[in-house]
């Protein structure tokens, strides 16, 4: 088997080209979430061609395909699910690329299609080697990841069963990481994220006259304020969350006392307890500031997903990975953790897995502005990079 593995790099090497070229079309033909039905009939496609059964409609438009190793072995072996989102985002691109999107107002500019086109020819490259691993690998093509809700969509349509999934792997593209580096941990990676709406009631009035009034604009910055310290004073120091609130809105002339104020913002935490402790608790404190104040508020959590929290067994055979396609010296230890959510947290809740993050910055180049940039862009020897650390990821984790 480790001669088999060593190979990989010369197969990898033979499919770059294709793979910058299928990574530059999807990159043209960007669609936002839920809408992406040509790109999803072109991944079933080239899914097909190379031989994998390919399953579509799978949470609106994803798209799951079926591949089963032929080497012997006993039972039908372990099912390992690999996934890669697919949806753009509602940005109008500034780059003077030959490949630069087509779609005015939809743009990839987080680095999905990368993970598709990594997919694809992980595809091609595991059809090509079926006789040398056991088991079955589903490739899902997940929709809607920029809103959080295309996992939750394919667990619904039963992404995890038929065969039942036993492990799940993951990459994303990720910019603030130097090209050439693989990003890889046990446990959490990515924070969890929720949107919490709060609309603060008070009584409108005369701004000459605040006491014939309940201004709601203050009674929204002391709990702005107060909010704060749930962070600083219930949370451990020793584990990083967030309370911010970027929408404040309400009022309509300078000498006018509003009725009412809303509030939107984002909780973060990387462990579940403290995120459930916050989602109850900004309540509770608003609730309160609101009361004392002579005014109410009413409190919502609008949507959101948990932290990504990485197997440590998964994580290390997908840094075995990593070490030997970039030498270890390319993938640093320590604390991994990233300020951003992704829906794939839902998948390693079903399955224990691995999300990593693969360097495609290179500042020296330009490459360097954030993720959801109209600049964004990627050093495209990441993909080779993804790619071959994937690929070796998944024969090892079905060898015989």
């Amino acid at each position: 088997m480790a001669e088999t593995l060593d190979s990989i790099t010369k197969d990898v090497a033979a499919r770059e080209e294709r793979l910058i070229t299928l990574r530059r079309a999807f990159h043209q033909r960007p669609e936002l979430s839920f809408e992406e039905r040509e790109t999803a009939a072109e991944i079933a496609r080239v899914l097909r061609e190379a031989g994998w059964e390919a399953r579509e409609g799978v949470g609106g438009t994803g798209v799951v395909g079926l591949l089963r190793g032929e080497a012997p072995g006993e039972g039908p072996g372990r099912t390992l699910l690999v996934r890669a989102d697919i949806d753009a985002l509602p940005l109008q691109e500034e780059s003077d690329h030959p490949w630069r999107s087509r779609r005015d107002g939809v743009m990839h500019a987080c680095g999905h299609d990368g993970h598709i086109a990594i997919g694809l020819i992980l595809a091609e490259l595991l059809a090509a080697r079926r006789g040398e691993f056991h088991g079955t690998v589903k490739l899902a093509f997940q929709p809607a990841e920029e809103r959080i809700g295309g996992a939750l969509a394919m667990l619904a349509d039963g992404v995890m069963r038929d065969p039942d999934v036993d492990a799940t792997l993951g990459l994303h593209l990720w910019t603030p990481v130097p090209v050439g580096q693989v990003s890889v941990a046990a446990g959490p990676v990515f924070s969890s994220a929720d949107e919490v709406f709060l609309r603060v009631r008070g009584r409108g009035g005369h701004g000459a006259m605040p006491h014939l009034a309940v201004d709601p604009v203050v009674v929204a910055a002391q709990i702005v304020v107060a909010l704060q310290t749930l962070v600083a004073r219930e949370i451990s120091p020793f584990h990083p969350a967030v309370v911010s609130f970027g929408l404040v809105r309400g009022g309509g002339a300078f000498n006018v006392i509003a009725d009412a104020v809303e509030l939107r913002g984002t909780l973060r935490a990387y462990s579940q307890a403290d995120r459930e402790s916050l989602r109850r608790r900004v309540g509770e404190v608003a609730r309160g500031v609101a009361e004392a104040m002579r005014a109410h508020v009413g409190y919502e959590i609008l949507g959101g997903c948990p932290a990504c929290v990485n197997d440590a067994g998964m994580a290390e055979l997908v840094r075995r990975a990593a070490v030997a396609t970039v030498g270890e010296a390319n993938v640093p230890g320590g604390d991994q953790r990233q300020a951003a959510s992704d829906d794939m947290a839902y998948l390693l809740e079903q399955a224990p897995g691995c999300y990593f993050f693969v360097g495609a910055g290179d500042a020296a180049r330009g490459i360097d502005a954030p993720h959801h940039s109209p600049r964004f862009d990627i050093a495209e020897e990441s993909l080779a990079v993804g790619l071959e650390t994937l690929a070796r990821a998944t024969l090892d984790y079905l060898r015989p």
